[in-house]
């Protein structure tokens, strides 16, 4: 009798407070969590599913039309699988989000579920997206690390809670999430087509900016469904960060830093940036320039996650490719743009104000070293 109730009082105090429950479920609320890791967790899953599948689409489309059997047959299981990976868009950024939340394995199922829901839901005319998904998996997943673990019978209790607490969400906020979404893109679209010089300005400095810092530029251009001449300004902002800090700080960081910076992020320019903030007026005076290049003279078009992902891994110029092949306006001056706006123009504008402001003493030598 007294075991019994030396380890129902040991079991009580297992947590001695709210914060040492949190604690102990890895559950951190913040900012950072949620919109820097769950956010970058969300990008992934698009890169893995929506954008790898629009790339497979697209190659399937062009190896279609060769007259030869079997790369005809080889194009056509290239279209299927292009076209599954699309379909699992929902599930695959559930599981990235899930992952970056550090969730068991259990949560983690769950969340794919949830994720296929919660990105169709509720349907035609238009679903919740993307947003829909980070919103109603976030609450999914944290509240099911809460119960994780925590009685006899998880195997059931875990997914209970999880796909209880995410269908609920998303039956909540997916409705409204899908009205503001495809209000906000049609907007930004429509705008842009009207404006496209002050749009080009706006949008190419703005996701630009949203690129280098640490929250997903990809994520947010799928989440508003950016598209057209928008997301061409979009691209033009992205490469423009990429390129220009690979350019600008070439004598610091060498063909390291160009491969690092222009195919993988200029994020990596956060911790010089907090720093020494004036590095970063080069780049950004590039994309005001390049993102009204791409609207009004080259009319360059890019689509979703694409038209946020830049220069890493070709993935923003092979995305305007997709796009501009699909609205039927790929030619000799849509393949000069992308050159212009994608590679050259931002490395010569980046180059040129940085190389002004080291004359002038702003930028001076190692402002601009990246960690190793």
């Amino acid at each position: 009798m007294g075991k019994t109730k030396a380890k129902t009082k040991t079991k009580a105090k297992k947590y001695k407070s709210f914060k040492d429950f949190l604690r102990a479920k890895d559950i951190k609320v913040s900012a950072k969590t949620y919109f820097v890791d769950a956010m970058g967790g969300m990008a992934q899953g698009l890169f893995a599913s929506l954008l790898i599948g629009t790339i497979l689409s697209t190659l399937a489309k062009y190896l279609g039309m060769a007259d030869c059997y079997p790369i005809v047959r080889f194009a056509h299981y290239l279209a299927e699988a292009g076209k599954l990976a699309s379909a699992a868009t929902g599930a695959a950024i559930g599981v990235g989000i899930a992952v970056a939340l550090k969730a068991p394995m259990l949560v983690m199922a769950c969340s794919a579920a949830i994720g296929m829901f919660a990105n169709a839901y509720p349907g035609k005319p238009y679903a919740a997206g993307p947003l829909g998904v980070f919103i109603a998996v976030i609450f999914a997943v944290e509240f099911g690390k809460a119960v994780s673990k925590e009685t006899k019978v998880d195997i059931l209790v875990t997914p209970i809670v999880t796909l209880g607490v995410g269908s609920l969400v998303a039956y909540l906020t997916c409705p409204g999430v899908a009205v503001i979404m495809n209000w906000l893109g049609n907007f930004i679209n429509t705008t842009t087509q009207l404006h496209p010089f002050v749009m080009g300005i706006i949008i190419s400095v703005v996701v630009g900016i949203i690129l280098t810092l640490p929250i997903s530029s990809a994520a947010i251009c799928a989440s508003i469904s950016i598209a057209g001449l928008a997301g061409g300004a979009a691209l033009a902002g992205c490469c423009a960060q990429m390129v220009g800090f690979a350019v600008a700080s070439f004598r610091e960081n060498k063909w390291g830093g160009v491969v690092s910076q222009g195919l993988g992020t200029s994020m990596l320019q956060m911790p010089n940036i907090m720093t020494h903030p004036q590095i970063w007026i080069p780049a950004t005076l590039a994309s005001a320039i390049t993102g009204p290049m791409a609207t009004m003279i080259f009319k360059l078009e890019c689509n979703g996650v694409s038209a946020g992902m830049g220069t890493c891994g070709l993935v923003g110029p092979i995305g305007c490719f997709s796009a501009m092949s699909e609205s039927g306006t790929l030619n000799w001056f849509a393949w000069l743009g992308m050159f212009c706006i994608c590679l050259f123009t931002p490395a010569v504008l980046s180059l040129l104000f940085s190389e002004i402001m080291r004359k002038l003493g702003w930028i001076k030598e190692g402002y601009m070293k990246l960690q190793s």
